[in-house]
């Protein structure tokens, strides 16, 4: 007898088959179990260590005893014509199938919830109460390779810990999209999908990407657990996965593997050319990089800025080396000069400090410049050419920086620049498809540049999004149209403030050859009541032909005489208040420099004329 057919009649191979599908099993069972307590990696890896030794032993047992009605018995002590080795195959065969049906059932089931069967990151995103199965249609794959880093899922038992979570994966973003060919979906976009059920290839159609990263981060004590995939959409199938249990302290390198490893993946599975990347150390605090994740996060929110600008500033107390700390800080107080009213704090000067600080650290930023160029713009006396420049050399640090491209369309649509305006909030488009607020100045922009429909049809969109950012030089047309309910409700959206006597606004607008002194006057005191400056709101001053605004001292910031271009307001730009505006701001000398807007024209070497 030859010795395959000896270990055929001795059950070895049924009793290693048998042995195989029992420790896969256990091995799934023990990575949701322990998934599920926290319980550190290496536990499962003495499981899997345990099972491993166990399969020899399990076969040098079946090859050396055999099991008889009297029990354990040598195989060597028992007579070849009383064996039982054949009944013993026979219910091997039976448990075998049993086992492979138990195995069979996991994997589709498994399968259905997306998950790699095999892998020990089967549990990287709960499944829902009702998720629906991939769709098994294929994605077409862009040429140039795409992918989308969706946020990961919060695993922590404290749910507060969301934040961290939603920082990590735009931490992962950001790395990958300084990857040379790689195009990666903006962060706007990504997390539009955060919570939702839909499946990975529907949610690679819309961002149009052929691959997705998707993961999961448990956070507890001084200890972190980052589960990460990547999934070719084109056919649901993953590219690579990994999990990564570290201290804190190793938080930056556990990001520089994760896109180095995304990185490798695509290149040898897609066969493609990228370049590695490599993510520097940010602070060695990590109670400061923290405080920085959720100060970030609140920042994007637009929400509890307040409660931004301190946590930004406990960051950078903490390590005051933290450039990207006083980076978000300078954002973070420029946007509360504009959300933020009444609360008594120069949020400009702290920007513009924030911003010198971020600078003196690492003159390779971007956003600090992006900042300067805006406060620049709106100090009086206004130096449009250097703003400019800090703008420019915002983008040039960053071609991606949608925020920088908002800034500099706002900068130019506020000079005249339609045009210019128009291309700038595309290229912040192109980057990120989801930033309604660049969308909207868009809106604005085209509808200075008397391109109504396409106004309309983009205002539209960010309207519908529940989005208000730039309702007031629509509300003229609102008017025209005869909705009034819309052109109320717009009103108080502009204002930001329900009792704001956004009624005297409107009527003004239906009835402009009207005396309206007693509604500016009531305008003025809730202007003053609330702590706001009329003066932002130029359409409104329009609206009461207060022209004589225009020409005080203390003169609106540049991102709100956008409206001075709006169509309706064409017999103002006629007006010797608008021409001594333009001199007193500064603005007629930036022309000269630069090229007059479409709408203007040069007379002689100090006048000019609009239509």
């Amino acid at each position: 007898m030859s010795f395959f057919e000896e270990l055929r009649r001795r059950n070895v191979i049924r009793v290693g088959i048998a042995y195989v599908i029992v420790a896969w099993l256990i091995l799934q069972f023990s990575d949701v179990v322990l998934n599920n307590i926290e319980a550190p990696g290496w536990v499962f890896q003495v499981i899997m260590l345990v099972l491993g030794i166990g399969l020899p032993l399990a076969l040098f047992f079946a090859w050396a005893f055999e099991l008889t009605p009297e029990g354990i018995k040598k195989e060597k002590d028992i007579d070849r014509s009383e064996s039982i080795t054949q009944v013993t195959g026979q219910k091997l065969n039976l448990t075998i199938i049993g086992l492979l049906v138990v195995a069979l059932g996991y994997f589709v089931w498994q399968s259905e919830k997306g998950s790699e069967p095999f892998s020990q990151e089967s549990t990287v995103q709960t499944p829902q109460p009702g998720e629906e199965k991939r769709d098994p249609t294929p994605v077409v794959v862009e040429l140039e390779p795409s992918i989308a880093v969706l946020p990961f899922v919060n695993m922590s038992a404290d749910p507060e810990q969301e934040y961290f979570s939603d920082g990590i994966s735009e931490e992962i973003l950001n790395v990958l999209v300084r990857v040379k060919g790689l195009k990666v979906a903006s962060r706007t976009s990504s997390f539009t999908y955060k919570g939702e059920n839909l499946d990975i290839p529907e949610i690679a159609r819309q961002l149009k990407v052929g691959n997705i990263v998707e993961g999961s981060v448990r956070k507890s004590g001084n200890r972190v657990r980052i589960t990460a995939q990547l999934i070719n959409t084109s056919d649901d199938r993953h590219l690579w996965s990994d999990t990564f249990d570290r201290e804190l302290t190793d938080i930056f390198a556990i990001q520089d593997e994760i896109a180095n490893a995304i990185v490798n993946a695509l290149k040898n599975e897609l066969n493609i050319g990228l370049d590695a990347v490599k993510v520097e150390s940010a602070t060695d605090n990590l109670d400061a990089y923290d405080l920085y994740l959720k100060a970030r996060g609140m920042f994007i929110a637009r929400q509890n800025l307040d409660v931004a600008n301190q946590l930004f500033e406990q960051a950078t107390q903490l390590d005051p080396g933290f450039a990207v700390a006083w980076e978000g800080l300078a954002a973070s107080h420029w946007v509360s000069t504009d959300w933020i009213k009444g609360d008594g704090i120069d949020h400009r000067q702290l920007a513009e400090f924030a911003a010198d600080k971020a600078l003196a650290i690492d003159a390779g930023l971007s956003m600090p410049y992006a900042v300067k160029g805006m406060i620049i713009s709106e100090t009086v006396p206004h130096d449009y050419q250097s703003a400019r420049k800090n703008l420019d050399m915002a983008l040039a640090n960053d071609p991606k920086n949608t925020t920088a491209w908002l800034w500099s369309g706002i900068f130019n649509k506020g000079l005249g620049y339609a045009d210019k305006a128009i291309r700038d909030f595309q290229r912040c488009l192109d980057i990120d498809p989801g930033y309604l607020n660049c969308k909207q100045h868009q809106a604005q922009a085209y509808l200075n540049n008397g391109e109504t429909e396409q106004a309309m049809a983009l205002f539209s969109e960010t309207i519908e999004a529940n989005f208000h950012s730039q309702d007031g030089p629509f509300i003229p047309m609102a008017v025209t149209s005869g909705q009034r309910l819309l052109a109320l409700y717009m009103a108080n959206q502009w204002t930001r403030d329900r009792y704001a006597p956004v009624i005297d606004w409107i009527e003004a607008l239906e009835n402009p050859n009207a005396d309206h002194t007693a509604g500016l006057h009531r305008f003025e005191q809730w202007a003053e009541r609330v702590g706001d400056d009329i003066n932002i709101y130029v359409g409104t001053l329009l609206a009461f032909k207060a022209y004589d605004y225009f020409v005080k001292p203390n003169s609106m910031p540049i991102s709100e005489p956008a409206e001075i271009w709006n169509p309706n307001w064409a017999e103002f730009r006629q007006t010797s208040y608008f021409k001594q505006y333009a001199r007193n701001n500064n603005v007629l000398a930036y022309w000269r420099q630069t090229g007059f807007p479409k709408q203007c024209r040069p007379l002689g070497e100090d006048d000019f004329e609009c239509d």
